[in-house]
């Protein structure tokens, strides 16, 4: 530490490098938790136990399924009903992150839906609509709602407890097809499985005799299956790659100047008998120590700005950053990381130099 406070400037500035990347790494890592919480609701609507969407699409809520394939499901004996749903996007114009379901009124997902104020009633120009949408834009039964440039009186407001449904609307299926343009299409049907089937196997089983759609029965699968969730992964896993890279280059360079300027301390070490073990850990504990302290105040930023990193990918009226231990733990894993990559080579080559030459030349 005494070394360290030699040379403050330089050590403060490789510690600030390491924290950006690490604080880059930690509101990433948050805001993936925070996705993957929401996009547990999409996976079970209606309290469904998976929910089924074309495969190969760029999100989820671009799929494209026939009507005819809930039939076909609830013949299966591990299945006890089906229900198809059309997902509107962006319906709603003040309210983008709202979702317009058209959903069969005689299907479990409208079956559930608990009415707080007004009635259940679906078609002939009625919608419901979630209490949180509700209250956020001041509808009561018998107002209106506009949908794609279509008024619809609202009927009641519901409650689920699932944050896409509460935050969205209801229309009746046929209704949402056409305004979708999507004739006996869906865009997801959601499964209830048997009581008697066991859950892993069951799904395993419809992925199976269906290859070619994707079956989503948590809250990972269903944020991986859509572009916004692995673009996301894909950036934290690039982000911490480049931190490493850019940190250890840091500490390298930091480390190397040290080990330059104290040849003679290292040799007369050397010259009283430290092994060079001794020696080299501690020129790496300086290494380590200069990184806890960039990851210590990453951390820090990291928490503070997932927030700002939230709002500014626009993604904060349905996202709720999540900080978690784990999260935490990584964060401070790449900060030692980075002071092993970068201490280890001058520790190790600084300390390598024999000890009556460098006294004998100073």
């Amino acid at each position: 530490m005494t070394n360290l406070a030699r040379r403050k400037a330089r050590a403060l500035a490789t510690a600030v490098g390491i924290a950006l990347g690490v604080a880059t790494v930690v509101a990433l890592l948050s805001v993936g938790s925070g996705l993957n919480k929401t996009a547990g609701g999409l996976v079970h609507l209606g309290d469904a136990d998976a929910g089924i969407f074309q495969s190969h699409v760029s999100d989820p809520t671009a799929s494209i399924l026939p009507v005819s394939l809930v039939d076909r499901l609830k013949k299966r004996p591990d299945v006890a009903d089906a229900t198809p749903l059309v997902l509107l996007v962006e319906g709603v114009k003040p309210h983008p992150e709202a979702i317009v379901f058209g959903a069969d009124p005689q299907g479990f997902f409208a079956q559930r839906l608990v009415a707080v104020d007004g009635t259940r009633q679906l078609g002939a120009g009625r919608i419901m609509v979630g209490d949180k949408l509700a209250a956020e834009m001041h509808l009561k039964p018998g107002g209106t709602l506009t949908v794609k440039r279509h008024r619809y009186t609202i009927a009641g407001l519901y409650h689920t407890g699932i944050f896409f449904e509460d935050i969205g609307a209801v229309l009746d299926l046929r209704t949402a097809q056409k305004l979708d343009n999507r004739v006996d299409e869906a865009t997801t049907i959601v499964v209830n499985l048997s009581r008697d089937a066991h859950h892993a196997q069951a799904v395993a089983s419809i992925r199976k005799a269906n290859p070619d759609l994707t079956v989503i029965s948590d809250a990972q699968e269903a944020a991986r299956a859509g572009a916004n969730g692995q673009l996301v992964h894909n950036t934290v896993t690039i982000i911490a790659a480049l931190a490493l890279i850019v940190g250890g280059l840091g500490v390298l360079n930091t480390m190397a100047m040290a080990v330059l300027e104290r040849r003679r301390e290292i040799a007369l070490l050397g010259a009283i008998g430290w092994r060079r073990l001794r020696l080299v850990t501690l020129v790496l504990t300086e290494g380590i120590a200069v990184s806890m302290v960039g990851a210590a105040l990453g951390l820090l930023l990291g928490v503070i700005g997932a927030r700002g990193l939230n709002d500014a990918l626009g993604v904060s009226a349905v996202v709720t950053p999540q900080v978690t231990p784990g999260t935490l733990g990584k964060g401070l894993l790449i900060g030692l990381a980075i002071g092993v990559i970068g201490g280890l080579y001058p520790a190790w080559r600084g300390t390598g130099l024999d000890s009556a030459e460098l006294l004998a030349s100073t």
